[in-house]
């Protein structure tokens, strides 16, 4: 018994704990704000940091992701469906994303899209 409320203790704190490792999204816009970078370098970028990325939607690859392309290369940005429709990221629309570069062991780096602007 004494084990499970151990384990139980354990479990609540590490789930408060959790919130306050993430970012929320007016820190990664002002973080953001002044780390305008290139394709390229956000693909070299350490995970979780915010970023600014302007480039051309290329194509949706599946729901809420699309690849979006610059002169250095192309990135898939995830973009929540509040922040823009389908129909709004068409391929050639020129768009400047804020987010945070999401970095995985066995898939390429992405972006969490949390602000967008359409540029064209």
């Amino acid at each position: 018994m004494k084990i499970r409320s151990i384990l139980f203790a354990v479990g609540i704190c590490s789930v408060f704990s959790m919130s306050t490792w993430a970012k929320e999204d007016h820190q990664i816009i002002a973080e953001a704000e002044n780390n305008h970078i290139t394709i390229a370098e956000a693909k070299k970028t350490v995970d979780e940091t915010a970023v600014t990325l302007t480039g051309d939607i290329v194509r949706q690859t599946k729901k809420e992701h699309y690849e979006l392309k610059d002169t250095t290369g192309s990135i898939i940005v995830e973009i929540d469906d509040d922040l823009a429709t389908p129909a709004q990221l068409k391929p050639g629309t020129q768009i400047r994303v804020i987010g945070e570069v999401d970095s995985h062991r066995h898939r390429p780096t992405d972006i969490d899209v949390v602000k967008l602007e359409f540029i064209r």
